[in-house]
């Protein structure tokens, strides 16, 4: 039996909805193979496997991935560390009650197209597509900053992602200033431009316990 914590990353603000994320901890003798099966059977678009040196190793239902953003910002809130490791790089980490942020790089984050669409509305009735990976964006208010997103991930395993930090990393690099993404139905992400092209990543994160496969 394998324990995984549950959790629900970029929720609302009341702590609804979310990206469903698994993380299973202490995690160091369980084989790739085994992680990969337990990702499958979750279903989420991605689950975490976080070894005792805080190394983390993250799996969609299909693949492996160097880097994903909500899995490390759940990962950063459930662990309370100050760096998470990943093939990618060291991912900085902080954590405040139920919210959590990571600093990441744009080019860490699988490849995502990208597709500006006029209004919210044509985000919303954007037809999944049946391969690659694309995120559809538009602007709710330029002023704020604030967008609405999709992003489908078929080559990933992923028909479409509740909420995406790589993929909202990418924009927030491309476009150059703090973005917030609703996404979901009802996730929100904040992304922010930091120095020396980093970006952070960030939300609120919400627990819903222990499962067992």
């Amino acid at each position: 039996m394998t324990t995984v914590r549950v959790l629900r990353v970029f929720t609302d603000a009341e702590g609804r909805l979310g990206n469903h994320l698994g993380v299973v901890r202490d995690a160091g003798g369980i084989d790739r193979s085994r992680r990969q099966a337990i990702a499958a059977a979750l279903g989420y678009s991605e689950t975490a496997f976080v070894a005792r040196s805080n190394a983390v190793a993250i799996f969609t239902p299909t693949t492996e991935l160097a880097f994903a953003g909500h899995p490390l910002v759940g990962a950063a809130w459930l662990l309370g560390q100050a760096e998470l490791r990943v093939p990618a790089g060291v991912v900085a980490a902080r954590t405040r009650a139920d919210r959590a942020w990571i600093v990441a790089r744009a080019q860490w984050s699988p490849q995502f197209e990208r597709l500006q669409l006029p209004t919210p509305r044509d985000v919303d009735c954007f037809k999944a597509q049946a391969a690659g990976n694309l995120q559809v964006w538009a602007w709710q208010d330029e002023a704020r900053g604030a967008i609405r997103a999709r992003v489908f991930a078929p080559d990933l395993g992923v028909i479409e992602d509740p909420a995406t930090g790589s993929a909202a990393i990418m924009l927030c690099a491309a476009l150059g200033r703090p973005l917030v993404i609703e996404q979901g139905p009802g996730c929100v992400i904040e992304v922010q431009p930091l120095s020396d092209g980093l970006v952070e990543l960030g939300g609120r994160v919400a627990d819903d316990g222990d499962r067992r496969l």
